[in-house]
């Protein structure tokens, strides 16, 4: 795509949950959701599929909208800094 612009939808549970699905271009490409193992103090996950020639990842964040950074982050291929796990 030309460019990535991401929304979240949030995926519909039986729990009151916080997750949801990412789409690009109104395609899942990935997940965020709050954990409900919490460890060291990280409570987002994040997880992109495979796409485009894109290889999966995934990562764990504090915040939500830190995950979203991250998970954006390694879309691009930007993971320099190592805050995605391929």
């Amino acid at each position: 795509m030309d460019k990535d612009y991401f929304t979240l939808k949030r995926v519909p549970t039986e729990a009151n949950v916080e997750d949801y699905d990412v789409l690009c271009g109104g395609e899942v490409v990935g997940r965020i959701f709050l954990s409900q193992a919490v460890t060291e103090g990280r409570k987002w996950m994040w997880a992109s599929h495979g796409r485009e020639g894109r290889a999966p990842a995934y990562g764990d964040e504090a915040t939500g909208e830190a995950a979203m950074a991250a998970f954006a982050k390694s879309w691009r291929g930007d993971d320099r800094n190592g805050s995605g796990r391929r």
